[in-house]
């Protein structure tokens, strides 16, 4: 084809010369394994026992316990009819044998998958891995190194992360590395930026004085949406300090985020400086994601948009948008790229580019390991030189990276995936003309594709019905300044004596009926006015919440969501009640809540029984009246009459005693300890109490959970709100062979001890001050030891 043909056309045959000459070079092995993936993706039973299987079967080290499961896994999900006729035979058989030899089968299992996984995942240990480095070289391919291991929940593991590429970087027969910025630092907290940034910076400086004297190359991984603005920032900063001006270094960039173009255009134009006053050029990994499912879960947690494009359309669109701007001359010179892609099409199509551009030397293409051997092959032989990404893991941490190897399954079998296709694509046949078309289509609307940040804007919200109130997204970075420069509202809350409380009383008891002959649909309106002004102020309500309630600010963040989220859903649950039910307010209640969340509760008591048609006396926790001060003028400012809304701020004594005794009150909303809601029983026998009171809250972790996981969740469950939350884990029930885990107690043990403690007014700040003194019992348990125990931390 001539060169003057459009790049789509001349990219299409040239992907057809490397499907052929790929299919060439196929072997029997290469064949059965493409065979394969191509099975699983007809057989959705198959894929899901390969993908539950693989992440269960390493997690207990008891036999009995690890069959016991497998035999469960293969009775719930079924084997399917993808397996090979002597697989089923061995799955079958082999989950009979585990009754009366589990050790001897489980051993099997596992060095089955391990054997499986073993050209995907590489053995970081000696000899195979100088041996792998010296077949790759001498077989012409350059290699870039990952090194997997363990969940990295705290600064003791991302220690030796950094040592670990520290060392890969000492090796002479290594010269390019790739790690993630949250592998060496293991404390991202996007408010506290500026400490975050220099944390990952300081580190960042360490690996590349490493690898500056040889010249050899270190790569940023990317993975989580959260860090991408922090590693670019990172990356810039540390290369435009004098000692990294001439290091050459790079960074990924995943193409299923609409923000990769502008960020793209970005990073080109300020490398494109560099270059020109005298430094040296980067270079940028260009992949599509592999952490969508994650991204999405995020998202929806949260209530925002998913950070990736909507549609695999727009990825591929927006990837052949990235390499066509990489390959403009200009660019290319400043910023080489790797083209990290198995998809024939993209790959020719960043052939193509290189070669009319001329500029075939600063564009390379990237493979993953072990994937698809036959066509990294046949691209190797036509663009001159490939690169192949590697990750390596230490034989005991080969459980820990089972998750790349789950994602690589999940991406590799998704529809309109190009390596699930690959079993069937012949030139002309059914599967690579809908390839073939689906790359056409991408490229003809590679400038139509989003380019801005999905969550640079909110979802609407339904109008007829109930939804969550978005978090604060801390990406942004308007919101983080916004929540540092607020001004923290000053105002004290008026004190309350017994003449104050009598007079609350009344007005309340005086306010009830005329508050109650308001329509449901107007008591609606009145709490979506009041959401959206509690909306209107989150950030002055985090500033009260942190110098006040001791807040973190991600948790009083989260507090507002929920009291906001208060004001929505009795608006919406509200105002339509359910059949043979009548709308008919108990009186006065009384609203007595927590000091430990101060406003989401307190908020959703008074709004409920408001909803109701009752009025309402505010009793806010002494610990935290200016708070309750500051929400109850929040709702009077959206329209709550304040003779039907009181607030006292009075003791707990006597004067607090008067609000539960007073026959004039018929109800009362507690959320506190249980022994306050049996004296406030034994005051009035006969009250309307409403009480969420105490218990004990534990986190149960069994031999076959993922230990990883229950770790991290521990350390959050139990230090975060300082471990003041009433469902905080004050107790973890562990199975022996958990409790016995060494990994598992220096895990939880380096997720705690890795918590920055310190006053809530700083923002890098995890663990902030109590707001109560402990009393006797709990500055016991803090402080004293009990026969048997001992201190983790």
């Amino acid at each position: 084809m001539s060169d003057e043909s459009p790049p789509a056309d001349q990219a299409i045959e040239l992907a057809e010369r490397l499907l052929v000459e790929s299919l060439d070079q196929t072997g029997a092995a290469d064949a059965r394994r493409m065979k394969s993936v191509a099975d699983l993706i007809e057989d959705p039973t198959a894929k899901t026992l390969s993908m539950v299987m693989t992440d269960r079967l390493f997690r207990s080290s008891n036999p009995f316990r690890a069959a016991r499961s497998w035999r469960d896994l293969i009775d719930r999900i079924g084997i399917g009819g993808s397996f090979s006729w002597l697989d089923r035979l061995l799955l079958k058989t082999g989950a009979l044998a585990s009754r009366f030899v589990p050790g001897l089968v489980i051993l099997a299992v596992r060095k089955r998958l391990r054997s499986e996984s073993r050209e995907v995942i590489l053995p970081a240990g000696e000899p195979r891995l100088t041996h792998y480095l010296k077949t790759r070289r001498h077989g012409g391919a350059r290699v870039n190194l990952n090194q997997l291991g363990e969940a990295v929940l705290g600064e003791e593991e991302a220690e030796r992360r950094l040592e670990a590429a520290l060392a890969l970087l000492a090796r002479p027969d290594v010269n390019y590395v790739s790690i993630k910025i949250s592998a060496i630092f293991s404390q991202i907290n996007l408010v506290a930026w500026e400490d975050t940034l220099e944390s990952i910076k300081e580190r960042l400086r360490t690996l590349y004085r490493a690898a500056l004297p040889d010249g050899k190359f270190v790569n940023l991984d990317m993975e989580e949406y959260r860090d991408l603005d922090l590693t670019v920032t990172a990356f810039c900063e540390v290369l435009d300090e004098p000692a990294f001006r001439e290091f050459s270094a790079g960074l990924v960039l995943q193409a299923y985020l609409p923000d990769s173009i502008e960020i793209h255009e970005e990073l080109t134009a300020w490398a494109i400086r560099r270059v020109e006053s005298g430094g040296a050029p980067i270079k940028i990994r260009i992949v599509k994601g592999a952490n969508l499912a994650m991204e999405k879960v995020e998202a929806e947690w949260h209530g925002w948009y998913q950070a990736p494009h909507f549609s695999k359309h727009e990825t591929d669109a927006g990837l052949k948008r990235m390499l066509e701007f990489a390959c403009r001359p200009e660019n290319a010179r400043a910023v080489r790229i790797g083209v990290g892609s198995h998809n024939l099409f993209d790959v020719a199509l960043a052939l193509v580019l290189r070669e009319r551009n001329e500029v075939a030397e600063f564009i390379e293409i990237e493979m993953l390991e072990g994937m698809a051997t036959p066509q990294a092959r046949a691209v190797k032989d036509k663009a001159g030189s490939l690169l192949l990404y590697a990750p390596i893991v230490k034989e005991e941490d080969f459980g820990s990276a089972l998750a790349y190897l789950i994602r690589r399954l999940d991406e590799n079998t998704s529809p309109g995936n190009f390596l699930a296709d690959l079993f069937s694509l012949r030139p002309g046949s059914a599967a690579w003309n809908a390839q073939k078309d689906r790359f056409l289509a991408a490229w003809e609307d590679r400038y139509n594709v989003p380019a801005t940040s999905h969550r640079a804007r909110l979802p609407d919200r339904p109008a007829d019905r109930f939804s969550n109130e978005p978090d604060t997204d801390w990406t942004r970075a308007v919101n983080r300044e916004a929540v540092i420069a607020v001004a923290t509202p000053s105002e004290p809350a008026p004190e309350a004596g017994k003449p104050e409380v009598e007079a609350a009383i009344q007005a309340a008891a005086d306010a009830q009926s005329s508050w109650a002959g308001v329509s449901l649909s107007d008591r609606a309106g009145l709490l979506r006015a009041c959401g959206a002004e509690l909306a209107a102020t989150r950030f002055e309500s985090i500033a009260v919440l942190r110098q006040e309630g001791k807040k973190a600010i991600a948790e009083a963040d989260t507090e507002i969501s929920e009291a906001i989220d208060f004001a929505s859903y009795y608006a919406e649950t509200g105002s339509v009640l359910p059949d043979a039910t009548t709308d008919g307010p108990l009186g006065t209640i009384v609203v007595a809540p927590p000091w430990n969340f101060p406003f989401a509760i307190p908020c959703g008591g008074i709004l409920a029984a408001l909803m109701a048609g009752n009025a309402v006396i505010f009793k806010p926790a002494p610990e935290v009246t200016r708070i309750g001060w500051w929400l109850v003028n929040r709702l009077w400012k959206a329209g709550v009459p304040r003779d039907a809304l009181q607030f006292v701020a009075c003791s707990d004594g006597e004067t607090g005693r008067q609000l539960i005794v007073d026959e004039r009150v018929d109800g009362v909303i507690l959320t506190g300890a249980y022994e306050t809601a049996r004296k406030f029983q034994d005051w009035r026998p006969s009250l309307n109490l409403f009480a969420e009171t105490s218990g004990k809250n534990g986190i149960v972790v069994s031999a076959l959970s993922d230990r990883e996981l229950a770790a991290r969740d521990l350390a959050r469950s139990a230090f975060g709100h300082s471990g003041q939350k009433c469902s905080a884990a004050s107790l973890g029930i562990l199975e022996a062979e958990v409790y016995d885990d060494p990994m598992f107690r220096r895990q939880l043990r380096d997720a705690a001890a890795s918590l920055a403690v310190g006053p809530a007014g700083d923002p890098k700040c995890i663990v902030t001050p109590l707001v109560q003194v402990p009393g006797k019992n709990l500055l016991r348990a803090l402080t004293q030891l009990d026969p048997g125990e001992e201190w983790l931390l």
